[in-house]
């Protein structure tokens, strides 16, 4: 039979494990490199200038193809979802990247977006050459090879007004869509 002292402890450790958990929660976001500008070609054909597009904006950015029958579909539904729960808030952005530039043009890439309600000024789906789409997605987002494999990470990454990498999410993980948003918010309301 457990005593009273030890009881009592386990409790104790129970509640300030709880509150170490609301620290964490609250704990800033890490910062892990910065995104350079870049220019690519957006889903209507016009230069993508990032420098003038993403200045100021919260940012979440991926990388997938029209063509995909694995997890693009449902990564693009997910990007949609965190339209929707962002809807109404200014200043963020979401940016799709194509791993098939060679295919996804800017036509293709249109009438792609309109598959998910890509709300205009918004969603940006951009292709451009493979090799700037290399750089990006291999040395800045650390997500792997834009080679014409056609593999490619299943991440979504979140960028803060500064364009510096604030966060990955792994869209396979129930929870990562949930504190995506929640991440956006609080990046949204630092004003710095």
């Amino acid at each position: 039979m457990a005593s009273w002292s030890s009881i009592i402890l386990g409790c104790s450790l129970s509640l300030a494990g709880f509150s170490l958990a609301g620290c964490a929660a609250h704990a800033s976001l890490p910062f892990y490199s910065a995104v350079p500008d870049f220019s690519l070609t957006d889903q209507n054909g016009v230069t993508f200038d990032s420098a003038s597009r993403l200045k100021g904006s919260v940012w979440i950015a991926d990388f997938i193809y029209t063509t995909c029958p694995g997890p693009c579909p449902r990564m693009s539904s997910q990007m949609h979802q965190v339209q929707t729960a962002l809807s109404g808030l200014d200043g963020f952005r979401l940016v799709s990247f194509t791993v098939d530039p060679e295919h996804d043009t800017p036509p293709v890439l249109n009438d792609y977006s309109k598959i998910f309600h890509a709300e205009p000024g918004i969603w940006f789906f951009l292709t451009g050459a493979q090799p700037t789409l290399q750089h990006l997605s291999r040395d800045v987002f650390m997500l792997g090879d834009v080679n014409g494999s056609l593999e490619h990470s299943t991440r979504f990454v979140l960028m803060d007004r500064n364009s510096k990498v604030r966060g990955f999410y792994l869209t396979e993980e129930p929870d990562a869509i949930p504190r995506l948003i929640a991440d956006t918010k609080r990046l949204l309301k630092d004003k710095s």
